[in-house]
């Protein structure tokens, strides 16, 4: 194996696989092994109640909104959500990468795929967390995640065309 090859196994290849692996980890975790309430409990988030106590709306099958929930269980819900758009924006960049060795001039064509990739990926996990206890599989996750992998993909897009300008010299 030469030093190209050694280098892009070690900056394109491994990152993605310990990323997966990390996704992998948590989503075969219950909802109990994941809760933040208890963390949530130590902090003051009076705020939280007087700022966004107008919040309501249907997420799956349930209401969302500090009637229906505790007020660390709504912060919690947004935390999650968050964490599913985070962790599949992270996921496309490097799919993306990835994609990149193979059509290095195909930029749309790579995005595509990238986003397409982690989009299965995503309808993959939440398959597995419906037949999984204590977990619920849903549509509106995988949305979610594509989302954050949309998001993603056209972050790291902008970022190397800026630095490919010169903007930024030590991007990558």
């Amino acid at each position: 194996m030469n030093n190209k090859e050694t280098n892009t196994l070690l900056s394109h290849i491994v990152p993605l696989l310990g990323w997966v692996a990390l996704i992998q980890y948590a989503s075969s975790q219950s909802y109990e092994e994941q809760k933040a309430t208890p963390f949530l409990a130590a902090f003051n988030l009076s705020w939280v109640e007087s700022t966004f106590g107008w919040v309501s709306f249907t997420y799956g099958t349930g209401v969302v909104s500090l009637e229906t929930r505790t007020t660390e269980q709504f912060v919690e819900f947004f935390i999650r959500k968050g964490a599913h758009v985070f962790v599949y924006f992270l996921l496309a960049i490097l799919i993306y990468r990835v994609v990149k060795l193979v059509l290095p001039n195909k930029v749309p064509e790579s995005a595509v795929l990238a986003i397409g990739f982690a989009t299965l990926y995503a309808a993959y996990d939440e398959i597995r967390h419906y037949f999984h206890p204590n977990r619920t599989g849903m549509v509106e996750d995988v949305l979610l995640d594509m989302a954050g992998a949309a998001i993603g993909v056209l972050f790291w897009v902008l970022l190397t065309e800026r630095r490919k300008r010169g903007t930024w010299d030590d991007v990558e």
